[in-house]
């Protein structure tokens, strides 16, 4: 497949969305984009077994395959769509991409644990510029009245990568290593990335200055919180993880009053005091931890019980 011969992108951001047939060729940069993240969230639960024994390391040392993926998704997630307002989506979108595919290819040759949950840390940065701006990307892509179709269709793409990431991994571990699971990004990646170089749209780009106290007390917040949270999950260092719980609850009350004051906040916490959408938050929190919860724990329970 060889990148569309659509004309560059123009330096203004399009009116009312892009016209056919580039507007087909951004959104199949967007949707590949998209699922290539979404199922390496997913992807790699299956195959947590097998990467334990090839290192010769424990359960516990192996599930930061996926801590780190997702560790680096949550700390940079907000501060890279606030920074996509100000230096343009398109490129937030597209140096995400490289990472990503990059960081895959060094996934698929990693040759100790240590290395590849490096690579899959970066490869969660990556994974993060795509994210935080194809929601926007999307609405600069299609005109109003089809915006709605085009939501839909991006959130049916990230369920179904979701839901189809375990079958997809079984049926690649039937007939290759695990190492194809990430080795598969580099040629997809490649190619989606040259679409999206000649299809993405060009946005206007707001004028404020970035925010890199709060990026930062963001980053930190979470970090720690994850991090004490994972040592006492593993009963390492308790310690040291309630002082990291403690130091993350202390960024986050900065954090807030940073945060509150401003005009474009990273986090909106006036939104919180809405009833409905606080309690629609930690319902989406709770489902989402009991969700990955089983997805992680499943694969070394049927192992356990004698099954491949």
């Amino acid at each position: 497949m060889s990148a569309p011969s659509v004309s560059p992108p123009s330096p203004g951001p399009p009116t009312d969305g892009l016209p056919l047939p580039r507007r087909y060729w951004a959104i199949a940069a967007i949707l590949l984009a998209i699922a290539m993240s979404v199922l390496d969230s997913t992807i790699v639960n299956i195959a947590l077994p097998s990467i334990a024994r090839d290192f010769g390391a424990t359960s516990a040392a192996s599930i930061w395959v996926v801590n780190a993926y997702q560790l680096a998704i949550l700390v940079v997630l907000l501060p890279l769509s606030s920074l996509g307002e100000v230096v343009g989506y398109r490129r937030v979108s597209q140096a995400g991409l490289a990472v990503f595919t990059l960081a895959s290819l060094a996934c698929a040759w990693a040759p100790t644990l240590l290395v590849l949950s490096i690579a899959r840390l970066v490869q969660g940065l990556g994974a993060a510029g795509i994210v935080s701006v194809s929601g926007a990307l999307v609405r600069f892509t299609y005109p109003q009245r089809l915006l709605g179709r085009a939501v839909g269709i991006n959130a049916f793409v990230v369920a179904t990568c979701a839901a189809l990431g375990p079958t997809i991994a079984s049926a690649v571990l039937a007939v290759a290593q695990w190492r194809w699971l990430f080795g598969i990004n580099v040629p997809l990646g490649v190619i989606t990335i040259l679409i999206a170089i000649r299809a993405l749209p060009e946005t206007e780009r707001t004028r404020r200055p970035l925010n890199p106290a709060g990026a930062a007390l963001y980053a930190g917040t979470f970090g720690l919180l994850l991090s004490g949270l994972q040592s006492l999950a593993h009963h390492a260092a308790t310690a040291l993880a309630l002082v990291q719980i403690g130091c993350g609850c202390g960024l986050g009350w900065l954090l807030a009053r940073h945060e509150l004051p401003r005009a474009a906040p990273l986090i909106p916490f006036d939104l919180l005091r809405i009833r409905v959408l606080s309690l629609s938050l930690a319902t989406s929190v709770c489902s989402f931890m009991a969700q990955m919860a089983a997805l992680v724990a499943l694969p070394f329970e049927i192992q356990r019980l004698g099954h491949s």
